[in-house]
């Protein structure tokens, strides 16, 4: 399977788990609210052996336009990116 979407996922895990589709999709919804909430509040969220959500400043910087070539300012800005865990990586290799 090239890509699993997330009805596959919930598919997979249903069956996996012995539970319904149902409850699989209302965990993994609080499981995600829990992620962005915690993200916000304190500014990272872990989830062991897979990884960990980060919130990151990124300082305001010049860039390009790609389609005129024009100097353009980027603004400074918060974003969340993800940091894998030593295990994930050790498991895919």
């Amino acid at each position: 399977m090239a890509k699993m979407t997330k009805s596959q996922m919930l598919a997979t895990l249903a069956e996996d788990t012995e539970l319904s589709k149902k409850d699989v999709t209302s965990v993994l919804d609080k499981l995600t609210e829990l992620a962005y909430s915690e993200v916000k509040k304190s500014g990272e969220f872990t989830v062991p052996g897979i990884g960990k959500l980060v919130k990151v400043h990124r300082k305001a910087r010049q860039g390009r336009n790609p389609a005129t070539g024009e100097t353009i300012q980027i603004p400074a800005k918060t974003v969340v990116k993800f940091r894998v865990a030593k295990a994930a990586k050790d498991a895919v290799l």
